[in-house]
């Protein structure tokens, strides 16, 4: 297996090799002074397992249309098999067309990659797994939750309670809890389909006097986590620390979220970010492994 780093991880690309004791080989680009994207694999991959590792996060366009040419150069040079690694998958929020006319986003993005040579995505924590279930493409949709766990657990916070937005985000709370063993609950919210606003549900938290850390997979204007976090603070929670799988928040967010109330806010390097504090180079690890079994 041969790890190929795209422009927007090469940080997470060489803790990937590093993780999976694999060889690296590197990839040449730069922008022409129109814009437009050059790529160059940097080695020979003929024959070989090769994984992409190329977050998609923003500016979304330009680094989806680069890991459209590490595929074609990879298959172009021979490459037996490619893998995608995506760690934040852009686009695929939208499940279906809900108007006729309609880009289903996320199926066009996977068949031009399917076009330029990837058999495999492994990605992580995708905003919306159900739209990556009705794609033609076997997709692997990785939790950064315990990675993410074990970090504020080796803070001194085993212990705090494990808290989500959103019901179906309960899940996910469970799942930290399952690290940090201090109890897990959820909030709901609800987002006007007219405006966009989301509004917080103001419920009763068993958090007097105990570290909390709000777990949601995406961090970007902030609003939502500010609120979550002003009220458990009213519930007298004494630590509260917010932390996100995909932080594409600026400084003006985090300091937003500090002023609610919060300690401090953690991401991962899925996106690389101020606030990338933990990597998900050992869950895409085990992922390949699991897609290799």
């Amino acid at each position: 297996m041969i790890i190929l780093p795209g422009p927007a991880s090469q940080g997470l690309a060489n803790r990937l090799a590093n993780t999976l004791r694999t060889r690296l080989i590197p990839v040449f680009h730069k922008k022409f002074p129109d814009g437009e994207n050059y790529i160059r694999i940097e080695g020979n991959v003929q024959d070989e397992e090769v994984v992409l590792v190329q977050t998609t996060s923003p500016p979304q366009d330009e680094r989806i249309m680069q890991l459209f040419l590490m595929a074609d150069a990879a298959r172009s040079q021979g490459a037996k098999t490619i893998v995608a690694a995506i760690p934040y998958f852009a686009y695929s929020r939208q499940d279906k067309a809900f108007l006729q006319g309609e880009a289903f986003s996320a199926k066009t993005v996977v068949d031009l990659l399917s076009k330029c040579g990837v058999s495999r995505i492994v990605t992580v924590n995708c905003h919306n797994p159900r739209a990556l279930r009705s794609l033609n493409m076997p997709i692997y949709d990785a939790s950064a939750i315990p990675v993410l766990a074990e970090y504020f657990r080796n803070q001194d916070c085993e212990g705090a309670v494990s808290l989500s937005m959103g019901k179906k985000g309960s899940s996910t709370a469970e799942e930290a809890d399952s690290i940090l063993k201090g109890g897990y609950d959820y909030i709901m919210t609800q987002r006007n389909p007219h405006t966009g606003e989301v509004t917080v549900e103001r419920k009763p938290l068993n958090v007097k006097n105990r570290h909390v850390i709000i777990f949601d997979d995406i961090i970007s204007s902030g609003r939502t986590m500010a609120q979550t976090v002003s009220h458990v603070k009213k519930e007298g929670a004494e630590k509260i620390y917010a932390a996100c799988v995909h932080p594409l928040l600026s400084t003006e967010v985090r300091k937003r979220i500090i002023e609610s109330g919060a300690t401090e806010v953690v991401g991962t390097d899925s996106v690389p970010s101020f606030v990338s504090a933990v990597s998900v180079a050992p869950v895409i690890g085990r992922a390949l492994r699991r897609e290799e079994a």
